[in-house]
């Protein structure tokens, strides 16, 4: 029973910063254009150019 004295505001602790990080990543753009990079790979062209 003691044990639960740490581990519930460990949990609460881990849960904030989990959200903090998450707000912020969704502050900073992180999950604006998340399909661009994998078309980006497809659509590259690798050939030489003709002169």
């Amino acid at each position: 029973m003691d044990i639960l004295y740490l581990l519930i505001p460990l949990s609460l602790v881990l849960v904030f910063v989990i959200g903090a990080i998450f707000w912020w990543s969704l502050r900073n753009g992180q999950f604006d254009d998340l399909e661009g990079p994998a078309h980006r790979i497809l659509l590259d062209d690798d050939r030489p150019s003709q002169r």
